[in-house]
């Protein structure tokens, strides 16, 4: 009965917005690709009303982009893109973390170590892809949440949805998940014995490593990357 009740309560423009966004994020649906309202309505069994609103907030979320005499499109991935996004996150996310280690708890500790179990484990399934980043954002959410930053932290998740099309196709394409699972581990550890200056040095290489090897795969604004698996 748990596992129903969830779904139940989501309207179905919730449930478009989920099923469009994981089409996205997985490359189902290219960057690029012309979203016709009436044929994804067909598609998903629902009328256009639900899928006009889905695609308006999947536009707020940076993952569609509205164009006169063109309509909605799934957003082009871009370095320029990834670097203001990657960028973002460096100063962001590193000044948080620097806020919020002096207050972290012994149970805070705890949770961010069982999320990181759980975001290893899915590592290892390729049908758990898209759970990678919701587990990855649970793990810094928590870390970040004693900085006592709500703006900053709801900030920090937008920035994060946008970002998602990038991190995997760089754990994808260039064999990043071990070095991301000993960051992430490293990255612990230093919260735990609440050195802020490594940590938060840490952070940012961890983050700016990734902008690397983005731009490496996605080369200008004008490339269009689906997401797919190495063959």
């Amino acid at each position: 009965m748990s596992l129903i009740t969830p779904i139940i309560h989501k309207t179905r423009t919730q449930i478009v917005v989920e099923v469009l966004r994981e089409k996205i994020l997985s490359g189902a649906i290219v960057a690029g690709e012309a979203l016709r309202q009436s044929a994804l309505a067909e598609e998903l069994n629902v009328s256009r009303i639900p899928v006009r609103e889905a695609l308006l907030q999947l536009e707020a979320e940076g993952l569609v982009k509205f164009e006169a005499h063109k309509g909605a499109t799934a957003t082009l991935l871009s370095a320029e893109q990834a670097t203001e996004l990657f960028e973002l996150r460096a100063m962001i996310e590193t000044d948080l973390l620097a806020k919020a280690i002096p207050n972290l708890q012994q149970q805070d500790i705890v949770q961010a170590e069982n999320i990181l179990d759980q975001l290893e484990s899915a590592f290892k399934h390729e049908d758990t892809v898209a759970s990678w980043n919701e587990l990855n954002t649970q793990f810094h959410t928590i870390l970040y949440k004693p900085a006592n930053r709500p703006h900053t932290l709801d900030l920090v998740h937008g920035i994060n949805t946008n970002c998602d099309r990038y991190i995997r196709l760089q754990l994808l394409r260039t064999a990043g998940i071990p070095k991301a699972e000993q960051e992430h581990r490293q990255l612990l550890e230093l919260c735990k014995s609440k050195n802020i200056e490594a940590a938060t040095a840490l952070l940012h290489q961890h983050i700016m490593d990734v902008l690397v090897a983005i731009r490496a795969l996605v080369p200008s604004s004008t490339s269009s990357t689906p997401l797919k698996k190495p063959k």
